[in-house]
């Protein structure tokens, strides 16, 4: 969490004061930063600014996402928070409407999108929006395990959450869950156990987990020989974000190591941290709210806006799947390719998740009937409005929708910074939700269909997997996830100092052998990308028969 001087104003800062708090974020000493380094350069990126943008909202600067990222200096951000943006009630807290730790509150537009399309009747639905992650390690104890899973538990009520008929969540005094399910193939042979575990990945890899008795959480354990062991975590993403999963794999590691370790909740939990959003957001009604001025930046973008995702080859209409089964395929870029990519694009003054985004896009347009479209592109929007929530399992994802439009040539660098700029505007407004976005496209399209069923889903500003939890439990070694309504999902996660890349998607929708062929071709204009000498001054050229 981005933090300043106990009780200081944002207005009232230093440049100093700026150049020490980017520096530790960045983790880097502050000598190595001058006044107008571009921080993109040092490594910041989205969510590391919205981190900033939280904190110093918090301390009473108006500063928003979008000024702060276009342009990225010690020297500019120190104008930002010290000049005509200062808010008038500087330093002032959100005021804190108190609720009712124990009654049932509203579901935010993603977790309500996720609830609705788990149903059966929905096309692509009757899953419920799940990841599934195996770890393999050595001389797991079962009873220590059990008790970990059990303290971390009771100390994130959202892992006891129950989602209601009416559409509303409840935290549960106690959870539903049953307690640690053990495996047990310690006295099979290698393919017996190969057969075992096959065995249980298909029984919980699509899981729809029965959130309405406040099953959202599992974890299991197999036993082979020679303790080794496996763990099999299940998550509803009804109740965590990608975040909220390296939080949770944290404090599992924790409690494992040192029983009863956990730091018990301090009681500031999701249903307070909504209503201090809304408080914060303000009301669409409000002119000049955020709330206001978001809804006002989507409406006015709605003429532009194309109404579906890439048009990409189909074998069969997405209603005639009644169960839709995901299957996950990627790559890891490797150090040294990452290495040029991550800083090559810093020179043009991207994030590294701008330029996976963009080469992305290449790929998808390449095949898609129509070069203009949607993509669907998860925030991690996670505001500091209290010391609690850095540490906090929920599910504080926004969604906003990334215009494509590939029917110019252009150079990569160019396109890469127009899609980033445009991302930098969008999560500036994301109070008006993406539900209502689709709504408003509808409706101005006279009740046309509408969708963004392709997604981007980038987190690099941590491990997934800490370091903590591998030494303690295991190294991750297999995951999937799924989620309704969508038809392929890339999910990118960082792994030490090489990137692993990964789609998600329903199969039996594609032609045999296209997700491959497409996959190949990302891969391979990641590696042009990487490509010494290549300054991205060239337009990507992708096609069906694959990448430059």
């Amino acid at each position: 969490m981005t933090r300043t001087r106990p009780g200081i104003r944002a207005a009232d800062l230093s440049r100093e004061d700026v150049r020490s708090t980017v520096a530790g974020l960045l983790g880097v000493g502050a000598e190595s930063i001058s006044d107008a380094d571009n921080l993109i350069r040092h490594g910041m990126d989205s969510i590391r600014i919205m981190k900033l943008v939280g904190g110093w909202r918090r301390a009473g600067a108006d500063v928003t996402f979008q000024k702060m990222a276009e342009n990225p200096t010690v020297q500019s951000w120190h104008e930002l928070l010290t000049t005509g943006l200062a808010a008038k009630t500087a330093g002032a807290e959100v005021v804190r409407h108190r609720v009712d730790a124990g009654a049932p509150f509203a579901l935010t537009p993603v977790q309500r999108a996720y609830w609705i399309g788990r149903g059966d009747e929905l096309a692509l639905g009757g899953v419920g929006c799940h990841a599934y992650l195996e770890f393999d390690g050595n001389g797991i104890d079962p009873g220590r395990l059990e008790a970990a899973v059990r303290e971390v538990v009771d100390r994130h009520e959202m892992l006891r959450a129950r989602f209601l008929p009416d559409g509303r969540q409840q935290i549960l005094e106690r959870s539903p869950w049953a307690g640690l399910t053990v495996h047990d193939f310690t006295a099979s042979d290698a393919a017996a156990a190969g057969q075992g575990l096959d065995a249980v990945r298909a029984g919980l890899s699509h899981r729809r987990l029965d959130v309405a008795v406040g099953e959202v959480f599992d974890v299991q354990l197999s036993l082979l020989a020679a303790g080794r062991a496996r763990i099999h975590v299940n998550i509803d993403l009804l109740v965590a974000d990608v975040a909220s999963i390296e939080v949770l794999l944290t404090d599992l590691a924790t409690a494992y190591r040192v029983p009863g370790g956990l730091i018990p909740a301090d009681g500031y939990g999701f249903a307070q941290y909504l209503e201090d959003h809304r408080a914060w957001s303000g009301q669409p009604g409000v002119a000049g709210s955020p709330a206001a001025v978001a809804r006002d930046y989507w409406r006015g973008r709605i003429p532009a806006l194309p109404t579906s995702g890439p048009q990409l080859p189909l074998a069969t209409r997405p209603e005639d799947i009644t169960r839709p089964r995901f299957s996950r395929r990627g790559f890891v870029l490797g150090t040294k390719e990452w290495g040029r990519i991550t800083a090559r694009g810093r020179e043009h003054g991207l994030t590294p998740a701008m330029v996976l985004a963009t080469a992305y896009a290449e790929v998808l347009g390449a095949w898609s009937a129509d070069r203009n479209f949607l993509l669907n592109v998860p925030l991690f929007d996670r505001q500091p409005l209290d010391e609690a929530v850095p540490g906090m399992v929920a599910d504080f994802t926004n969604l906003v929708l990334l215009h494509v439009d590939l029917r110019q040539p252009v150079p990569f660098a160019q396109r890469a910074r127009e899609l980033q700029h445009q991302v930098q505007q969008s999560a500036s407004h994301a109070q008006y939700s993406t539900l209502n976005v689709l709504r408003d496209l509808r409706r101005a399209h006279g009740g046309k269909r509408v969708g963004a069923p392709v997604v981007f889903a980038c987190n690099l500003g941590s491990d997934l997997v800490s370091p903590a939890f591998r030494a303690e439990l295991g190294e991750l070694t297999w995951m999937l996830s799924q989620t309704p309504q969508v038809w392929l999902d890339h999910q990118v996660y960082r792994t030490d100092d090489s990137v692993r890349l990964a789609w998600d998607a329903v199969d039996e929708l594609f032609p045999p052998g296209l997700l491959d062929d497409m996959l190949r071709a990302y891969q391979e204009l990641l590696n042009w990308l990487a490509a010494a000498g290549n300054e991205w001054t060239d337009p990507a050229t992708v096609s069906a028969g694959g990448a430059r």
